[in-house]
């Protein structure tokens, strides 16, 4: 959460609540009374006088912050949080603050103000922050669910959340407000806005409104029924929540310690020299004498590579899931895991077909097209064969809906219209359908900016506008403060863009397909998958253990206990986690995002080769993460075969944790390459394809005018001819003139009309 307490926090009780409370503590008050001076609040809200707003802004603020001078507590503080959030969303306060944003977002003296300003700080944004800090808190605070919400609670959720969704702004979704200021932004119109508190704001949003995994997962599995499909072999979230993290790859430094040691004749208790887990990191960096960072370090490491059991002293050290969302799992669970593959085996519709047009080829000699069910003459291995495949045939929700719209595209008539459900996803895709492009550039420009490997440049976007104070530090304590919050703020935007775009893919995927291949396309187009890539190109280990956060300022803490004094030494320390929660998230997201760009996509698997992502993504494999280990397999996985016999090779325990972690694909010869010299390499035309695929879908669904030529025609002449037209009030004064002029002056050759008939 946002770390809360700034400065002008502590001043709210002389200010906007001081005037309304005089003296009474507010968690004295009765519910009646609440309501009474939030009431007054919203009155005060509407006056002229910005300062006054703003005062009263901080008030409302303070309520949703919990009252925090009036606890002893940080439990205190959270508790009258939600109670105050949700009475503030009951008296009507997020509408309100939604003008005084919409106000701020369209105030073109602060915009062009800010544009001349040489340096942009905390100052320029004070009105926006505040309100944005207040929307964020009600609507993160009402997304929670607990278990002692009130029925009444309950039931605002709900109707909140049903709000956020529908196009109630201006007739569009509150995202949809929240995408403009994030293009504004980027487009350099409007440099003084908060873009961190927006993507936060934004993420949170769109998690809100369209749920997270879990109810993604639950979607699924609702979608799958209504299309009559079989159930899903396994729940994936499970099923990655029991993986167990693999020993790290050696690196070739380590390697050729080895290989010294042995040539001494000291023998190693274990074959190889692991690196360090990350509980135990300490001031050795595996990259600080290995700086050639490109393929040529994989041809060393012959016997470098994940070994598939974990070492029995390493068990305890493997990153587990932060307490206390997931709760950690009890040493008990982790021994009872089920011994074998973690996923089913699948197989789809094309494998089999063209597993029996090769087997027709080779024992009969034709084939029969898309047939799977004829048999007839092939032998009997290729019948169990068959059996198999089918046994573990899956077909997905986006090849139904490939084939429902092919079908529409073909018989736009006796088909008819479609159902859209206008469920949030499709709503916020129709809205920001016409600005598409801009919002995916806007956001990757965001990422590449607060990425750690860009470097300044003096043309770049600022993103450090609401973290910067108006006086620059003086001192080696407020510089080490100064540094600290700007790594930690730029690690906040990474984290709620990389969820964001990673949301807006499955979502959209789940709603249709060809809704999920225009994002994909237009991140690909903006050059995502190297700016990906160039995020991992970094050393991966100290962005995971970074320790960019000061606990004792972090909210509630800060404001309801007594703040010692700040040193160096107690900035370096930084806080007790061992890891960096956020930045392993951010990694393991862009991740998934680069694997659901390039899966079953050639033309983008390539992208992949061409870039030399293979040596960046094998050093991604030495953070001890089940899951992250898992998508940075997946990628490895899927260009194996372009990267030749020597790094298989070399590489054999890299590809023995891919079989035991990735999930197989029957017929699949990945590991292998045996069809790369006679598979055409057309990308462009692949692309093409699937945009002139999309293009189709666009067109049919949200064209309105392209049903015009299928408009139904009245071809009866007794009907056509007993309508009422209606006629111009002097249409009787000049009609005799028009007949003269237009029909009996003008010769009618009735042989051409007859020689055209023919």
């Amino acid at each position: 959460r946002e770390r809360g307490g700034e400065k002008w926090t502590k001043k709210i009780k002389s200010e906007g609540m001081g005037e309304i409370m005089r003296g009474r503590r507010w968690i004295e008050l009765g519910q009646e009374q609440q309501r009474a001076y939030v009431m007054r609040l919203l009155d005060a809200l509407e006056v002229t006088d910005r300062d006054k707003r703003l005062k009263v802004a901080r008030a409302i603020l303070y309520l949703a912050q919990g009252v925090f001078d009036e606890c002893d507590m940080d439990a205190d503080v959270i508790h009258w949080s939600r109670h105050n959030v949700f009475l503030l969303y009951d008296m009507g306060i997020f509408t309100a603050l939604l003008e005084l944003l919409s106000m701020e977002i369209d105030n073109n003296q602060a915009c062009s103000s800010a544009v001349r300003k040489p340096a942009i700080s905390l100052a320029d944004s004070t009105e926006l922050r505040v309100l944005l800090s207040i929307m964020y808190l009600m609507v993160e605070t009402i997304r929670l669910q607990t278990e002692d919400d009130r029925p009444e609670w309950r039931a605002a959720r709900e109707a909140f959340k049903t709000e956020l969704g529908s196009p109630l702004y201006n007739g569009e979704p509150f995202a949809l407000l929240l995408f403009t200021m994030v293009t504004k932004f980027c487009s350099m119109n409007a440099p003084h806005f908060p873009m961190k508190k927006v993507l936060l704001l934004l993420w949170k949003t769109i998690l809100f409104t369209m749920g997270g995994f879990e109810e993604l997962q639950e979607m699924k599995v609702r979608g799958r029924e209504r299309l009559s499909l079989p159930p899903l072999p396994e729940d994936s979230i499970k099923v990655v929540r029991s993986m167990r993290a693999a020993s790290p790859p050696a690196s070739a430094m380590e390697l050729i310690e080895q290989q010294q040691q042995a040539k001494r004749g000291r023998r190693s208790r274990r074959p190889l020299v692991k690196q360090d887990s990350l509980d135990t990191y300490n001031e050795r960096d595996p990259f600080k004498n290995d700086d050639a960072r490109d393929e040529e370090e994989d041809g060393e490491e012959a016997d470098s590579g994940i070994e598939g059991e974990v070492d029995p002293l390493d068990r305890d050290v493997i990153i587990q899931p932060p307490p206390p969302p997931p709760p950690l799992r009890p040493p008990t669970e982790r021994a009872s895991l089920p011994k074998g593959l973690p996923w089913a085996p699948k197989v789809r519709e094309k494998d089999i077909e063209h597993f029996l047009e090769t087997s027709r080829n080779k024992f009969i000699g034709f084939t029969l097209g898309n047939d799977t069910e004829t048999l007839v003459g092939l032998p009997r291995p290729i019948h169990e064969s068959v059996k198999t495949l089918k046994q573990h045939k899956y077909v997905s929700i986006a090849e139904m809906q490939i084939k429902r719209e092919g079908e529409l595209q073909q018989c736009p008539m006796t088909l008819g219209e479609e159902d859209v459900d206008e469920t949030p996803t499709e709503i916020l895709y129709l809205g920001m359908l016409p600005n598409l492009s801009q919002y995916v550039i806007a956001l990757l420009k965001l990422l590449l900016a607060a990425a750690p490997t860009s470097k300044a440049k003096t043309d770049s976007i600022n993103i450090l506008a609401d973290v910067l104070p108006e006086e620059m530090p003086i001192t080696v304590l407020q510089s080490m403060k100064l540094g600290i919050d700007v790594n930690r703020h730029k690690e906040i935007i990474v984290k709620a863009i990389s969820a964001l775009l990673l949301l807006l893919l499955k979502h959209l995927k789940l709603n249709h397909i060809y809704q999920f291949e225009i994002v994909s396309q237009h991140l690909v187009f903006a050059n995502c998958i190297p700016l990906i890539l160039k995020f991992f190109n970094q050393n991966i280990m100290s962005y995971i253990s970074a320790k960019n956060s000061i606990c004792v300022l972090d909210f509630p803490h800060c404001v309801v206990h007594e703040m010692p004094e700040l040193t160096a030494e107690s900035l370096e320390a930084g806080d007790s986690n061992q890891f960096c929660w956020r930045n392993l998230f951010s990694c393991i997201n862009l991740l998934r995002i680069l694997n659901k760009l390039t899966k079953w996509k050639h033309s983008r698997t390539m992208m992949l080769v061409v870039f030399k992502s293979a040596p960046i993504l094998k050093r991604a494999l030495k953070v001890k993460q089940a899951m992250m280990q898992l998508y940075v397999l997946k990628l490895l996985k899927i260009q194996t075969k372009y990267l030749g016999r020597q790094w298989r090779k070399s590489n054999m325990k890299t590809m023995s944790a891919i079989y035991q972690k990735v999930r197989h694909r029957l017929n699949d010869d990945w590991a292998y390459g045996n069809d790369i010299d006679a598979r055409p390499w057309d990308f462009q035309a692949e692309e093409c394809a699937l945009r002139e695929s999309i293009e189709k879908f666009n067109s049919r669904r949200y064209d309105k005018n392209q049903n015009g030529e299928f408009a139904p025609v009245d071809n009866c002449l007794q009907s056509v001819l007993g309508q009422r037209v209606e006629l111009p009030e002097d249409f009787h004064y000049s009609y005799e003139m028009w007949l003269e002029r237009e029909v009996f002056s003008q010769p009618i050759q009735w042989e051409g009309l007859l020689q055209q008939a023919q």
